[in-house]
C-alpha cells in the first residue's frame, strides 16, 4: 500500500502543477478509492496540522521532496466489521506484492 500511493503521488506530480494541491489529492484519493473501496481522504500540501479518525493500519504520511502526503481509512464509521477491515488490508498486501 506504501509504494502504491508513493508511485500515486510522483505520477500526480507529474500532472499537476505543484501548487495545485487539490487536484493532487483529488487524484490519489480517487485511485486509491477504485484500489482499495471506498472513503479513503487525502491531504496534501507543504504544511499542514491533522486530527483525524482513521482504521488500524491504514494511517500513510510521508514526503515527496517539499511536498507532504496524508491518505488514510475513514475510521469515522465504526459499524465497519473487523473483517472489513482486515479485508482492506489484505487487499494492500496483494497489490504491492
Amino acid at each position: 500500500m506504501q509504494s502504491h500511493v508513493t508511485e500515486l503521488a510522483y505520477e500526480a506530480l507529474d500532472l499537476y502543477e505543484v501548487s495545485d494541491c487539490q487536484s493532487i489529492a483529488h487524484s490519489i484519493k480517487q485511485k486509491f478509492d477504485e484500489a482499495y473501496g471506498a472513503a479513503w481522504p487525502c491531504v496534501v500540501g507543504k504544511d499542514f496540522g491533522s486530527c483525524i479518525t482513521h482504521l488500524c493500519g491504514s494511517f500513510i504520511f510521508f514526503h515527496v521532496e517539499m511536498m507532504e502526503f496524508l491518505i488514510f481509512k475513514n475510521g469515522k464509521d465504526f459499524t465497519e466489521s473487523k473483517e472489513e477491515a482486515i479485508g482492506v488490508l489484505q487487499k494492500s498486501k496483494q497489490i504491492d506484492s
